[in-house]
């Protein structure tokens, strides 16, 4: 069965209704050659919008968000299909330099700041591609610190000796140093106490409101990222399973058994439950 027929959509809406600043159309990536991880994967990204990517571990999400920002070149990976346009243009044959400079940076799953110098040397690396002047990077650093007061507090500690949560806030700031019109951002929970997730994501939710930055969002927490997303895709096995308004994923019977742990009725295993649910209604 093709990915179109394989993907269900939840609600009134089909697609975000604005007019998208990413698209992916029908995207494969193999990995060695030979191993096809993405079969078909198509996703939209309005301007401003903030959008959820989501999945359990192995579904796929990474490899979306790195084919994306042209990082697959490093895993031996490599977009065979499809293709994946931002801001009106075609960008699979970019650098990831170059799709820094368009305005699209990725944050990676694991913040990988650099321990070794401070959290305000790590921000500033994240203007190196910038040519508009020291002082236009010391008032978007000023942002930065306004969004993120804590590292203004821990400016001059070493980024290695920071806690998980201000590695986190750092690999957002620096990513937000080179003026992205939109940022991929991995996995921005892991790892983190529930309180601190909620903060980051509220500062996401600022950085849209306020920045205009828009959001592609690749999160297992499923509650938290539909809370903040406008609308998801649900990814299994490489392949857009279920997309819709966030508002309607959330009410979703098959996404509250799945992946926010609510079921109605006596309890079942996963197991179970998945193979009779996708085969009887998402892949019907």
């Amino acid at each position: 069965m093709n990915a179109v027929a394989a993907t269900t959509h939840v609600g009134d809406a089909v697609a975000p209704d604005v007019a998208p600043v990413l698209s992916v159309n029908n995207i494969e990536v193999i990995y060695d050659r030979v191993i096809l991880v993405l079969k078909g994967v198509s996703l939209t990204v309005p301007e401003g919008g903030i959008v959820a990517l989501l999945g359990a571990n192995g579904a796929g999400k990474t490899t979306t968000l790195k084919a994306i920002s042209n990082l697959l070149g490093a895993e031996r990976g490599d977009v065979t299909k499809g293709a994946i346009i931002f801001k009106g243009e075609r960008v699979e044959a970019l650098s990831p330099n170059e799709l820094v400079r368009r305005g699209c940076i990725q944050v990676m799953e694991g913040r990988h700041c650099f321990g070794h110098l401070t959290i305000e040397e790590n921000l500033l690396t994240g203007a190196y591609t910038r040519r508009d002047g020291g002082g236009a990077i010391r008032q978007d650093l000023e942002m930065v610190y306004s969004y993120f007061p804590r590292l203004r507090e821990r400016r001059s500690s070493l980024a290695g000796y920071t806690s998980g949560g201000e590695q986190q806030m750092c690999a957002i700031g620096r990513a937000l140093m080179s003026r992205p019109t939109m940022i991929l951002l991995d996995e921005p929970s892991m790892g983190l106490a529930p309180q601190l997730v909620e903060e980051i994501f509220e500062i996401v939710k600022q950085l849209n409101v306020n920045e205009g930055v828009s959001f592609l969002l690749a999160e297992q927490n499923t509650n938290m990222a539909l809370k903040y997303a406008k609308y998801g895709y649900i990814l299994e096995n490489g392949r857009v399973v279920l997309d819709g308004e966030a508002s309607a994923l959330r009410e979703n019977e098959d996404v509250k058994e799945f992946y926010l742990g609510v079921g109605g009725g006596e309890r079942r295993s996963f197991r179970d439950v998945k193979s009779y649910r996708r085969r009887k209604r998402w892949l019907s």
